[in-house]
C-alpha cells in the first residue's frame, strides 16, 4: 500500500469518527436542549423523558438545527410560553457549547 493510499484511508477514518462525534454532541445538546424547554413548558417526571425524545425524534425531519428549533418553537407558543427567537437560538449554542466542553473533558 502507498503512503498515499494509507493517508487517504487515515482521513476516512478521521471522517467517519469526526462525524459520529458530531452525531453524538447533536443528540446530547437536544437532550439538555429538551431538559431546559422541558422546565419552562412546566413539564416534570417522566414526561422529561417523553419530551426529550420527541425533540430528538423531531430533529431527524431535515438536515440541521431548524427542525429542532421548530418543535420547540411551537410547543413554546402552544403554551404561551414567552420566550423569543433569540433567546431559543441562544440556548441551543450554550446547550452545544456545554455538550461539547463536557465530550472533551470525557476524552481527556
Amino acid at each position: 500500500m502507498s503512503t498515499f493510499d494509507e493517508r487517504e484511508k487515515g482521513f476516512e477514518k478521521k471522517f467517519a469518527m469526526d462525524q459520529d462525534l458530531k452525531f453524538k454532541a447533536e443528540a446530547r445538546r437536544n437532550n439538555v436542549l429538551a431538559a431546559w424547554a422541558a422546565e419552562k413548558l412546566g413539564i416534570t417526571g417522566d414526561d422529561v423523558a417523553e419530551y426529550k425524545k420527541a425533540v430528538r425524534k423531531a430533529d431527524l425531519e431535515e438536515a440541521g438545527d431548524d427542525d429542532v428549533f421548530r418543535k420547540i418553537r411551537a410547543d413554546f407558543d402552544a403554551k404561551g410560553v414567552s420566550i423569543s427567537d433569540e433567546e431559543l437560538r441562544a440556548q441551543m449554542v450554550t446547550s452545544m457549547e456545554k455538550v461539547i466542553a463536557d465530550i472533551e473533558a470525557e476524552r481527556g
